[in-house]
């Protein structure tokens, strides 16, 4: 079976307000296929499975892309697209139960793989309190992030395009 090109994950927990960013944009992404070839991208709801992601990129792919809440990077419902720096270390030890790049990072090293390049499709919170819902700005945002995968997508497949 070939690498994949491209894994789409949402990450986040659903029942933590604006966190459940991730989950809510590949939600809407089943409405919004994004007319690839299935055997190059998946796209998958991780949710607070980082343990599961992490076996995931085992398996191998070229580019993760996550998509995730995050806090402290500017006003709520601010969407930044920015490549993670896999290489770095940091203090983020193997945790089967966070889920946050960090973690993702360090689990996939704790279990002896290497990560691809990391793309995060971020969005600022408002809110982590308890609930199942986007604040206004952060669901605001949904449709923009939606936007920013399928354009990174289809930035990481151009290649392969023109080689065909």
């Amino acid at each position: 079976m070939p690498q994949l090109q491209a894994l789409v994950a949402g990450i986040g927990n659903i029942f933590l307000g604006d966190d459940g960013f991730g989950p809510e944009v590949l939600r809407r992404m089943l409405h919004a296929p994004l007319d690839v070839p299935t055997d190059s991208v998946r796209v998958a709801d991780f949710g607070i499975r980082g343990l599961h992601l992490a076996y995931e990129l085992l398996d191998g792919c070229q580019t993760l892309i996550l998509v995730d809440a995050i806090p402290d990077r500017g006003a709520p419902g601010t969407v930044h697209v920015f490549e993670a720096d896999t290489e770095a270390r940091s203090d983020v030890g193997f945790d089967a139960h966070r889920m946050d790049p960090g973690a993702v990072i360090a689990n996939v090293r704790a279990l002896g793989g290497a990560m691809p390049r990391t793309i995060v499709i971020g969005c600022e919170v408002a809110t982590v309190e308890e609930g199942m819902q986007l604040s206004p700005a952060v669901e605001a945002a949904v449709p923009v992030a939606v936007d920013a995968v399928t354009r990174v997508v289809h930035d990481i497949l151009a290649p392969m395009r023109t080689e065909s």
